[in-house]
């Protein structure tokens, strides 16, 4: 490395950190200093950095190999700990084990009880390993990025965890040589065809037809619409608009009731899945918050800009969802009743989603 970007990156991390200490935290702090979370932490890895310059930092990063599957899988050997996924509106938060993980091709898997995920490998071009010291002491965590330097997935160690055994894994597959870049911009959703020219009796028949609802995603492909576009293009045939507020009455109900729900988030490279009741929901400014013991979520209800009821047949029967979207179009977060492929939607899932659809619920707006 040249001197003037020695410096630059000497100063980049002293930045960071004074950032961070002031209670930022690491996406923010690095949007404030005009680089991407990805860049701001590749500029502490331990290659690009002298010994004491490594001692001091806040942080210590290591390059990893591009073998994500078997780091995942290597995650079952360190037992418990906290899987990260986010877009700009929500953050979902697991605590458990990585198991049964797989991969075909660039899509991968892990399906575990408690860490339930959907992989798209072909947005993920980054991973390394960040020691972060604390007054707390050391937090270790695996934090995968895109080629935009967007965090697509984090994996945080827990009290529980198995350091020695997340070192090994480390060890495996550290390339402390490797000086990733990155590149400005962000993941570009291509924009949705004019409704004009889309078949709207034959997205309707193809939709009418389903008998699963992963044949949703071809069903969009074949009849080139976007999610939230078909929303609208179905409307009032298999989907509903509903008020903004539509996500904080299902949930507090859910949770009031008991009702195991499954909640959906993510972005173009995981989709992160909670299955299972909530308990405690609380609100804290913009912020609507499930803060269980094992599962977080937090979402910004002011960014929520549509909110769709949405039915989908299935050779199981109907199968209803909430699916709420951002300013952009973007999907924020999907929330269905718990179910299993072979059996029919919870008839108290179904009672409580078309709920929404009665007066109390749609008088949600006026009293917000």
């Amino acid at each position: 490395m040249s001197a003037p970007q020695h410096t630059a990156q000497s100063h980049l991390r002293q930045q960071f950190a004074a950032l961070r200490q002031q209670g930022l935290r690491a996406r923010d702090a690095a949007r404030k200093l005009g680089v991407s979370e990805g860049e701001a932490l590749v500029a502490h890895a331990v290659s690009h950095m002298c010994p004491a310059e490594d001692a001091s930092s806040l942080y210590s990063v290591t390059v990893l190999d591009g073998d994500w599957i078997a780091q995942l899988q290597g995650l079952e050997a360190v037992g418990p700990v906290m899987a990260l996924t986010r877009n700009e509106s929500v953050v979902h938060e697991k605590i458990g084990v990585y198991r049964n993980v797989s991969a075909q091709g660039a899509v991968g898997l892990a399906l575990g009880a408690e860490i339930d995920l959907r992989l798209f490998l072909m947005h993920w071009h980054v991973g390394m390993h960040v020691v972060e010291r604390t007054a707390k002491g050391e937090q270790h965590s695996l934090q995968f990025f895109d080629v935009h330097g967007q965090a697509v997935h984090k994996v945080h160690a827990r009290a529980q965890s198995d350091l020695q055994a997340l070192e090994q894994l480390v060890q495996r597959h550290a390339r402390p040589e490797a000086s990733p870049l990155f590149t400005p911009g962000s993941v570009q959703i291509p924009a949705d065809r004019p409704d004009a020219e889309v078949d709207v009796a034959s997205l309707g028949q193809a939709w009418s037809a389903m008998k699963d609802t992963h044949e949703f995603f071809g069903l969009l492909k074949t009849h080139q619409v976007g999610r939230m576009q078909s929303f609208r293009l179905m409307e009032g045939r298999h989907t509903r608009r509903m008020p903004l507020l539509a996500v904080e009455w299902l949930l507090q109900r859910a949770a009031s009731a008991g009702l195991p729900i499954m909640v959906f988030a993510g972005n173009a490279a995981c989709l992160q899945i909670h299955t299972g009741a909530v308990h405690r929901i609380e609100t804290v400014g913009p912020w609507l918050n499930v803060l269980d013991d094992n599962f977080n979520l937090h979402l910004r209800a002011d960014q929520v800009a549509e909110s769709w009821l949405v039915s989908k047949p299935t050779a199981d029967g109907v199968v209803t969802s909430l699916e709420i979207f951002d300013a952009q179009g973007q999907l924020i977060a999907m929330f269905f009743g718990e179910r299993k492929p072979g059996k029919p939607e919870l008839p108290a899932w179904r009672a409580l989603a078309q709920g929404l659809m009665q007066p109390q619920a749609q008088a949600l707006e006026v009293a917000a």
